[in-house]
């Protein structure tokens, strides 16, 4: 399966190959390999031996859990040119989540002995993966702490702005969550029930915070929603807003 020059340009962005050379991010590529999925499938299911690293190239990826006591939990989406299943860099372990496709999905990918000799190749690789690892360790953690410390009209905006970060476009009409994304994904990702979501997101329609349809959402009052997110005073949301300015696809 190969990969086109618009894909090769969405993995030269990824952060694992931040930093090579053109010479160098071309000897990778040479050892990589590609995958596409239908919806719905998975890349990889939670438990399974860590053995490929994964960037995507093309459609949509749900990272999910499943709890303790049973729970699915919904961590969140990858766009193309997000790495997953980085944790293939260490030795016998195993997928801490699982992947799935939202709609057909195309990734480029490395076995783990392929990944650890081009490490010891392209050291600036082994440091680039530790840090990707360490951002999704605190991401986990603050959704943890989000899910046990927060309201929970704190957790569903706070997931909102997360996912707006992730994929946000900017409309006519605000800032598009480019994904499908139902309500029941957002109990999913904040611990609650369809009805608690639908009922606060009725609520926001209503004082004009965002629009709310039955697999999208669009951020139509951004302040707004940062001050439930952080429970702030109103005059503090101008500057909160920034992050969601400059991360957004505008």
């Amino acid at each position: 399966m190969g990969i086109t020059t618009e894909e090769i340009e969405t993995v030269r962005k990824a952060t694992i190959l931040r930093d090579l050379k053109s010479s160098e991010f071309e000897s990778v590529i040479q050892f990589s390999q590609t995958t596409s999925i239908q919806d719905g499938a998975f890349f990889f299911l939670e438990g399974n031996p860590a053995d490929k690293g994964f960037i995507l190239i093309e459609g949509k990826v749900k990272l999910e859990q499943v709890t303790s006591d049973g729970r699915q939990i919904l961590l969140g989406y990858l766009v193309p040119g997000r790495v997953y299943g980085i944790i293939a860099i260490l030795k016998k372990v195993t997928y801490p989540v699982s992947a799935q496709a939202v709609g057909t999905s195309k990734a480029i990918y490395w076995e783990q002995d392929t990944l650890n000799q081009l490490m010891k190749s392209y050291p600036i690789i082994a440091l680039n993966a530790l840090h990707i690892m360490a951002g999704q360790i605190r991401q986990f953690q603050n959704q943890v702490k989000d899910l046990s410390t927060k309201r929970v009209e704190q957790r569903i905006a706070r997931a909102i702005l997360r996912l707006a970060r992730q994929s946000g476009k900017r409309t006519d009409e605000g800032v598009l969550i480019d994904l499908l994304l139902s309500r029941q994904d957002l109990a999913e990702m904040t611990g609650t029930t369809l009805y608690t979501v639908s009922r606060i997101l009725t609520d926001w329609e209503k004082g004009g915070l965002v629009k709310s349809y039955r697999q999208k959402i669009i951020i139509t009052y951004p302040h707004g929603l940062v001050t439930i997110a952080e429970d702030l005073p109103t005059q503090q949301t101008q500057e909160s807003f920034v992050d969601i300015e400059d991360l957004c696809d505008l």
